[in-house]
């Protein structure tokens, strides 16, 4: 399989992760769960809606779409779900992969 050939079907297996990404509301949330002062215990949808500015749907919809991919998940306390990075690193691997598979084509036709 030809080197390009290799990066379509990588870029294909990360185009869901690349979209879950690259949504800026997404990345606010990915950062608020980041902040070492709820790293541990996760944030509820309500504690986000200040954070980013959208209302429960909304931060409720970005969650179900960050959960597809495999980026968060959630844990139950009672009646309250508190959200979380998962520990699952499989498509950061993926993307880290598919960018120096990309490097390493641009380097290969720079010497061309």
């Amino acid at each position: 399989m030809s080197d390009l050939i290799k990066l379509k079907h990588e870029f294909e297996h990360s185009s869901d992760f690349l979209v879950a990404l690259g949504d800026p509301k997404r990345q606010a949330i990915i950062l608020a769960l980041l902040d070492k002062k709820v790293i541990h215990r996760g944030l509820r949808v309500n504690e986000l809606t200040d954070v980013v500015a959208l209302s429960r749907p909304a931060v409720s919809h970005h969650f179900k779409l960050l959960k597809a991919v495999g980026l968060i998940d959630y844990h139950r306390v009672g009646t309250k779900n508190y959200y979380y990075l998962t520990h699952r690193s499989q498509q950061i691997q993926q993307l880290e992969t598919l960018l120096t598979h990309v490097q390493a084509v641009m380097d290969t036709n720079e010497r061309l």
